[in-house]
Order: structure tokens, then sequence, then C-alpha cells
């Protein structure tokens, strides 16, 4: 019984259907012709005569010639017929359709018989002489004896060379009569001729794993969306998704049948594989204070001049405001002293130190907080209000050291050194507000000169003294206390610089002497894997983490102890709690963490949400109504604006105001005119009764305003990379819904002597959509010139072809209407010297026939293997026989190898 092809997923056409007589062909619709794949239909343009033109009129095979226009070839089996277009059997095909003997003449074969057999009046096949002569004279004989002795006879001359002896398939001619038989797939029926196929889905679901499909004489096993077959073609094998380049941007999770991406701190997910950084000041202004400044992955809160940064990183306070149990800050201190004519210096760095490796030579180091007076927040806030009130502005220098011979390594200082004894004190401890150091050792050629061979670092330090009110007396005004500290600065820097000349310039960190810089004869004395905030773990250098310092004596990250804590990773200390009382939790990794953790990773003395106090801390005071506060620890609550009051006291969100109207989702609520906006283009909001909208993700925007989900922000880049080998193209935003309004344009332009492979996958545009989306594939941006490729359409099921140009010239465009997942297209360029093979290849509906060999075709890393060998053939060695078994069904293996072996058959 024929099979209508066209019922399975439209045999594949993208336009119309036809089914036939065992087989199927497609059609397209008017205006569009079939293209030489011949299932895909390209938009009919107006250009001479050519093979993708279906009109072409021959009847097998059509050629374009190098002038322009077409040559008809046969299959192999006929020949050309005058016309030049229409196709002659010969007896080579099929033996002319003859039974026993065939004669090629100008008309067409001629068939003839063997001996005591004489032809049918079908002019085919043959029968014995005495059964001619019973029917030529037309079953005058009625009589019963006449058509027993016929039957008797038939009987007799049954064979296997007269009508194959009736059988379906397989026929043997034995003593006893013809025998029967059928392939592999089918069962003789009990008329002894006939063949049936077995339905072998029907048991044990034909050994397959997850679907069974029964085909002629055989069955084919598929998978579930997720899985792949493997060769042995029956058992299904999850795909590691996360194998593949390019599947995450930031993590990938591989799940059985499926994957998920996720994405660092401070990013969201956009288009199901991308990662785009949250503006958190989007959303309420990141809960600031003041103003609100993002950044890559996070963001800062940042106060107007004359007030610094809350502990809680997000309110701002006055200056000179104290915590009332804390202590003053312990101040960074430089003490130098004097041993047997040599000077060494000390900075002691107690709290606020950041350290910062710039490079494998040079690094950053700044210890306290510099007085602010308007300027630009410090790279780090000082998380302690600082306890003496300093109006007048401090005492600053900068100062410049070299050291000759030494690199800029921060390494702790070897015990034998510290075992000094006799100190004698050259100045008395220097009270330092700030210190910032920056040691250098990266080379630097000087022109003219020979560069020097020996390793020059250079130290900046830049040095802030708070002015002491207190100092002021009747017999030395604030100018004269200013002049005083100014000169024991500069004393200080000048000792600094004799200790640093003598290496002997030591920073003390967490109870460690750390030195500035070291000789290269010292580094390699116990050379380190690692540099300073880093441990050796697993062969890795890992930095510290949070929670934790790197001490230099023990060589490894040690948790801050109670009374302390470190948000930053790699550091060489931990910074004092707030409350300075050394009680809390050990490894607290911000200051939140000081007083303890309870079930929440909440700070046990601070003011729940609802609630607010001058410092942050227990006693607080409820938020009064009109106002509320989403967080804990803050020192004010926010108004609901508008003259609007809260439900009750202790509002926790600005849901909680009663508003004029209740906003959907997609708007925002407006407190002046009291009235819900749509959420402008590239922003969205998904809950209800919210006063902001979010800013998309990264460089993402949204089709139209009003959007409700992230997943409406959408990438507008063309993706892809384009090779001289291998490339790929792929809609914006890929693998979620493409962009309206979109145009895309990409040029493939091959090295010389090389021709382009495509194969599309699967291609998801909307249906729906009147052809207002649509890929192109032509040699150029004019309208007329050669086309390839053209699809406004889904196509799920994949196709490969070669470029009817040398050049590609590719196009996609969407309108505002209805989007897609739309496409990613690989393709190679292969030596043009194979293009025989490639077409033969490609435009073989064997190669689409089962759905194994559609699977090898999405399977992008088997499609990368083939790609690999088509681009660079001698890389076909790097696959054993082995290997190439193991990757690819047997089925797709015969194909080729036949079509390589033909190809190749001439230089045998």
């Amino acid at each position: 019984v024929d099979v209508d092809e066209c019922l399975d997923n439209n045999g594949g056409c993208q336009q119309i259907c036809v089914n036939t007589m065992g087989s199927y062909e497609c059609q397209c619709k008017e205006g569009f012709f079939l293209s030489d794949n011949q299932h895909t239909c390209i938009h009919r343009s107006i250009e001479g005569m050519n093979c993708m033109n279906k009109d072409h009129g021959c009847a097998h095979i059509c050629r374009e010639t190098p002038k322009g226009g077409v040559a008809c070839e046969c299959r192999p089996g006929f020949e050309l017929a005058k016309n030049q277009k229409d196709c002659k059997l010969t007896c080579n095909y099929g033996n002319g359709g003859c039974q026993h003997t065939c004669d090629d003449t100008d008309t067409g074969p001629v068939c003839g018989c063997h001996q005591k057999y004489a032809l049918h009046s079908d002019g085919r096949t043959c029968i014995e002489k005495d059964e001619a002569a019973i029917e030529s004279s037309e079953y005058n004989a009625t009589s019963v004896a006449d058509v027993d002795k016929r039957v008797k006879r038939r009987l007799l001359m049954e064979t296997c060379a007269v009508n194959n002896g009736g059988c379906d398939r397989t026929c043997k001619d034995t003593a006893t009569g013809v025998r029967c038989s059928c392939p592999v797939g089918f069962t003789l029926q009990p008329d002894g001729k006939t063949c049936k196929d077995i339905d072998e889905c029907l048991v044990n679901n034909g050994g397959c794993d997850h679907f069974c499909r029964n085909t002629v004489g055989s069955f084919e096993c598929s998978c579930q969306k997720g899985y792949k077959l493997l060769t042995d073609e029956r058992t299904c094998q999850d795909i590691d998704e996360c194998s593949f380049e390019r599947t995450c941007d930031h993590t990938c999770i591989n799940y059985p049948g499926s994957f998920e991406c996720l994405c660092h701190k401070g990013y969201t997910l956009y288009g199901l594989t991308h990662c785009g950084d949250i503006d958190e000041c989007s959303i309420s202004n990141g809960s600031c204070d003041f103003r609100c400044l993002n950044t890559m992955g996070s963001y800062e809160c940042v106060c107007p001049p004359g007030k610094k940064l809350h502990w809680n990183k997000k309110d701002c306070v006055e200056m000179v405001k104290c915590l009332p149990n804390a202590k003053p800050t312990p101040k960074a201190q430089l003490v130098c002293s004097k041993t047997g004519g040599i000077e060494s210096c000390f900075l002691s760095c107690p709290s606020n130190t950041l350290f910062v490796p710039d490079s494998e030579n040079s690094y950053t180091l700044s210890c306290g907080v510099p007085v602010q007076h308007g300027k630009a927040q410090p790279r780090r806030n000082s998380t302690l209000p600082s306890c003496s009130d300093s109006p007048a502005p401090p005492i600053k220098q900068k100062a410049r050291f070299k050291i000759k011979d030494a690199k800029c390594h921060l390494r702790p200082r070897s015990k034998e050194k510290t075992k000094d004894s006799g100190k004698q004190a050259v100045s008395d401890n220097c009270q330092v507000t700030f210190v910032n150091l920056k040691c250098d050792s990266s080379k630097k050629k000087r022109r003219g000169r020979k560069s020097p061979s020996k390793e020059v670092s250079h130290i900046t330090a830049e040095f802030e003294v708070e002015m002491k009110s207190e100092e002021v007396s009747d017999t030395c005004n604030i100018d004269c206390v200013r002049k005083r500290m100014e000169q024991k600065l500069q004393t200080a820097i000048k000792t600094l610089r004799k200790s640093i000349n003598k290496q002997q310039f030591y920073i003390q960190f967490s109870g460690t002497e750390y030195e500035v810089a070291q000789k290269p004869a010292k580094a390699t004395e116990g050379h380190e894997a690692c540099s300073t905030g880093q441990v050796l773990q697993d062969g890795k250098c890992v930095t510290c983490s949070t929670g934790t310092f790197y001490s230099g004596e023990h060589k490894q990250c040690v948790p801050c102890s109670p009374g302390t804590y470190q948000d930053t990773e790699g550091q060489l200390t931990c910074e004092p709690c707030p409350s300075n009382d050394g009680q809390g939790v050990t490894g607290a990794r911000n200051v939140s963490e000081c007083g303890g953790k309870d079930d929440h990773f909440l700070f046990l003395g601070q003011c729940s949400p609802g609630h607010y106090s001058s410092d942050g801390f227990k006693p607080c005071t409820v938020c009064p109504l009109g106002t509320y506060q989403p967080e804990p620890g803050r020192t004010l609550c926010f108004p609901c604006g508008g003259g609007l009051v809260t439900k009750y006291e202790g509002a926790v969100s600005f849901q909680d105001c009663e508003t004029k109207v209740h906003c959907s989702p997609g708007h925002y609520y407006n407190s002046t005119t009291h009235r819900c906006i749509r959420c402008p283009v590239g922003t969205y909001q998904p809950e209800f009764g919210q006063n902001y909208c979010i800013t998309c993700p990264g460089n993402t925007s949204t089709d139209f305003d009003g959007s409700t989900n992230v997943t409406h922000c959408k990438n507008q880049h063309c993706g892809g990379e384009l090779g001289d080998y291998t490339g790929y193209i792929e809609s914006p935003n890929y693998p979620g819904d493409y962009p309206a309004n979109v145009e895309c344009i990409w040029n493939i332009n091959p090295p010389p002597k090389r021709r382009i492979l495509i194969v599309v996958p699967e291609i998801f545009l909307p249906i729906e959509d009147e052809c207002g989306d649509v890929l192109v594939m032509r040699k150029s941006a004019s309208p007329t010139s050669i086309t390839t490729y053209e699809t406004c359409q889904t196509y799920e099921r994949p196709i490969a072809f070669t470029s009817r140009s040398r050049k590609l010239w590719i196009q996609f465009k969407s309108n505002e209407g209805n989007s897609g997942k739309g496409f990613q297209v690989p393709y190679v360029t292969y030596d043009e010297d194979y293009q025989q093979l490639i077409e033969d290849i490609v435009r073989d509906g064997r190669l689409y026939a089962s759905e194994n060999h559609q699977e090898i075709l999405k399977d992008k890393k088997l499609i990368k293997a083939l790609f690999d060998v088509l681009a660079h053939p001698q890389n076909y060695f790097k696959y054993t026989a082995q290997e190439s078994k193991e990757m690819f069904p047997r089925s797709f293996i015969k194909l080729l190898r036949s079509k390589v072996s033909r190809f190749l058959r001439p230089y045998k």
C-alpha cells in the first residue's frame, strides 16, 4: 500500500506536498519556485532561466551553463532525447522493463524472450509458447477439459522466470515448484506468495528506549526532546547542553532532558541563557537615602557633601555623629626607630584597610579614611562614624620613593629579622588619618639610554594627618599648630625615606609585619606559588573569601575573630565592628553580621523592617503613618508621597500606602498625579501596586511599553561569528524571542577557491505573520541577485544546502507583529574541488528521511565534527574508525561512504 508521506510533517515540504505512488513531491505557491533541495521554496525574481526555476524543463537533472541558461542531463540508465530536455529509457535501467532480453533501438528498449517463450501482448513479459497459442485463440475453447488441461500445464510450467513465480519478493525454483520467501521485517502469508510487514513496535516497544515508529520492512527509534539516540539506534542518552560552547553566559546546570542557566550575584537572566547587570538603582533608588550609583554586578549609595555613609551602606549620617557605644576608630600609626644607626619604620593599620593587587608586580594599599570636604567618595566607605570632629582641613603630603633592585611583593617579614633589640625612637608616634600607598615595579624602557638591567620599584605614598584642635593654645594658634604638624610629618617622611632605602620599612596587619618590596634574591629563597591574599587549593591559587583574612604568619585564610568582620576578598586584616566590644560571631562577612546571626542572618540588635532609629540599632521607633521601611537596620522611613497615608504604623512596603488607584503589573503609581502610568520602553514591573519600574538588565530593551516581565527584555544585537572556515549567524536575543522591527545583515566572504555549505537545524518564525519576519540568503543586497534560501516560516526539520553564489549576503528582518525564537545557523566553507560530492550528499533525500539523520544535523557536537572535516579534510585522521562509529549511526556512515567512494572512484 502506498505510504502518504504528506501526512508526516507535510513531507518536509515548505509549502505544498503532493503524494504520488511510491513517493511524493513538493510544490510551491504562485510567485515561488522549488529550490534544488526539492523541499524549500524561493521567491521568484525576474532573471534569466536557471535551475532553481521549476520551469527549466529538464526531465531529470538540470545544470547551469557558465554563460547563464540551463543544460539538461539524465539519470544513469537514461539518454537525453532529441529535444535536449526529455530522457529516454535504455536497457541499462531496470533491464528496460523487459522480463528476459532487452535491446536498445532509436525508439527505445525492445524486449525479447528466451527459447520456448513468446512475448506477451504487453510487450514486456514472456509466456510459454503453448500458452501463447491458447491465449491467441482468444480462449475460444470453453470445454471443461480444455480448462483442466490449462491448469495442469500452468502448474507444471510455474517457474521463477515467469512473473517471479507469483511471489511478492524472493522466488526460488525447487523440484516441487516455486518457493516464495520474504526479507527481514516481513512474514509470508498463508497463500505462500504474499509478504506482510511486521510491526516490530508491538513487541517490547521494538527495544527502543523512548519512541518506536513502524516503517515498511523495519522500524525506527527516536527520543524525547533533550535526549539523543546513540549509535545502537535504540538507546536514548541525555544531551549535556552544558558541554556545548556558548550555552549559558554564566553558570550552566544540566538536567536529564533539559538544562538551566544561572547568573552571578547582581545579574539577572534574560533570553533564557543570557545574563545582564541588574540596575538596582531603578528599584526604589536602590533603597538609598540620597543618590544611587549602579555598577556592573552591584551598586553603591552616595551621600551629599558634609555627610557620610552609615555602616548599613545606604543611609547618610552627619559626619560628627558618634555611635552611642562606639569607641573611636583606632588610627593608623607611623612609628620609626633607630637601631645601630639603621632607621626602620612601621606603619600599623588597625582599621579601614584595603589591599588591591593591581598586577603581578604592583599593588595599592590604603589605610584609614580620607577626610572629605565635599569631594568624591573614597574607594571604600568607612563603616564607622568618626568620633573626632575635625572642621579644619587635614594636612596632606605626597612623597615618591625609589627602591633599587627590588620587586613590589608584599610578603611577610622573615622571623629572624624581627629579633632586633635596643631600639631607640627617632620620632614619636605619628598618628595618620589616611595613607594611600602604591608600589609599582613594572619595567619602563627609557628612550635614548640603555635601560638599566636592575629592577626599580617606585612607591608613591599619600599621607593625611588630622588637625588637632585641642593643641591650639594662647601661645600657638591654629596656623602654628598646622606648621608644627607639617614639620612633624615631613620629618617622619625623611626618616621613612632612609628606612626604605635600607629596606627597613614594614607594614603591620593583624600582628604580622610585611615587607613592602623584596630583592629578587630573597624572593627566590622561598619562592611562593601564590601572591599575598591567596592560598594554594587543589593546585590553584584561591583568594581568601569574605569573612576571612590572609595571615602572612600562617600563610592561610583565617576567619575574622568575634567583634571584627571582612566584606572584601583577599584582605590582610579584618575590620573592627561598630560596637567594638569583641562580641559576635567568628567569620562575619559584613557589618550586619557583627552582632551575631539569627535564622535570617540579621543583626540581632538591628531595627527590624517597619522600624528605624538614629543609628539603625535598638531601641527602635515604629515608622509613622504615611511612611514605610522594607529593610532592617535603617535610620529613616520612606514617605509614601503625595500626602498618602498607610493602613497602619510600621509599614514595610509602598504597597501598604493607601493609593487612590490600584496599579496592575506593567504600571507604576505616580504619587504626584495619583495615576497609574505604563512602564516606559526598556523597563518592566511584574508586581501590583508598585511605585517604580525596573530597568531591563544589561543592554536589553522591550518591544513596547507596559511590560510585565523580564522576558520582555530583549537584546537587539545581531549575533554570530563569521570565520573564514566555519562560523554561525543567530537572531538577536537567541534562544529567547527576537525583538520587533530589527534588521540584521551578515556577509560571508570565503577565501579564494572555497564554497559555502549551510545547515539550518531549525528556524522559528511566527506563521500567522503574513511573511512579516524573513530570513533571506542572496549573492548581494540587490533583490535580483541569485537567491540561495528564503523563508518566513517555522521549519523544525533540518535542511542542508550549498550556496549558489561564492559570497553570501544574509538579511533577517522582523516587523512589529509577533515574534519567535528565531535561529542559529552554522556554516562551513569547503574546497571547491569537493563541490560535486557535497551537493550529491545534501541533495539526497536519505539525508533527511529518518529522524536519526535529522537529529545529526541538529546535534551541535556532530555538526562541529563534520564541519571540522569539511573545512580541513586532513582533520579526518584525528578521528579513529571507532570514534566515528560511536558518533554516527551506521545508516549515515553507509550513505556517506557510498557517495565518497563513488566520488573518488575516477582516481583509483
